[in-house]
């Protein structure tokens, strides 16, 4: 091994600051999820190769997301932005470091506004456009509607995260030859599903009653 980010990488379950030590990171948003407003860190944003390590964003920074994407966190599939160290975050009053976003696609011009840059001061940030954006799509878009296997493969992996085109998806697939079979055949992986909670359990939920509503 001769690279040097491996051996420094920290151990967690999340993207650090210190993983963009020396480098920045444009990453393509599979799904975010988003916990109760009281959490510590309430929303975690999953990215195509995050190897199970999402970006947790801090308050400052989720602001900028909706000012520049608005507040439905389902529409952020699929769209990029680049990450990178800022060695001037502070906390508990040292400078700790922290994670900054500096570009965002599906923006036409610098987005500037005021955030909280210490207790009682606010500084202006600038985001500016993601010019050359991945053209790719996320990895977890919907399938084909008649791809009954990739439907069922993408709803276990947890990318519920478009309601209206998965639903109009499953409903393709109960519509046509092999509808009947489908939940008999996934039975284990919805049950499976609907006993996670969440966004798993309302997929499974969907996809069982658009089945059962024209068998």
């Amino acid at each position: 091994m001769s690279d040097l980010m491996q051996a420094i990488a920290p151990k967690s379950d999340q993207l650090n600051a210190d993983d963009l030590i020396g480098t920045e990171k444009t990453i393509t948003i599979t799904e975010v999820r988003v916990q109760d407003a009281g959490a510590d860190q309430p929303v975690s944003i999953f990215y195509a190769g995050d190897n199970g390590k999402p970006y947790k964003p801090c308050k400052s920074m989720a602001r900028v997301m909706v000012q520049a994407w608005g507040s439905d966190s389902a529409k952020y599939a699929g769209r990029s932005m680049t990450l990178f160290r800022d060695p001037n975050v502070t906390f508990g009053g040292m400078k700790v470091g922290g994670i900054r976003i500096s570009q965002m696609s599906h923006i036409d011009r610098d987005l500037v506004m005021a955030l909280t840059a210490s207790k009682g001061k606010r500084a202006m940030y600038t985001v500016k456009p993601l010019r050359n954006a991945p053209t790719k799509p996320a990895p977890d878009s919907p399938p084909s509607v008649t791809d009954g296997e990739g439907i069922v493969y993408q709803i276990g992996k947890r990318v519920f995260a478009n309601v209206g085109e998965w639903s109009i998806a499953a409903n393709k697939i109960a519509e046509g030859p092999n509808g009947a079979a489908f939940v008999t055949k996934y039975a284990a992986l919805l049950d499976a599903m609907e006993a996670a909670g969440g966004s798993d359990e309302f997929a499974a939920r969907t996809v069982r009653n658009l089945i059962k509503g024209v068998e």
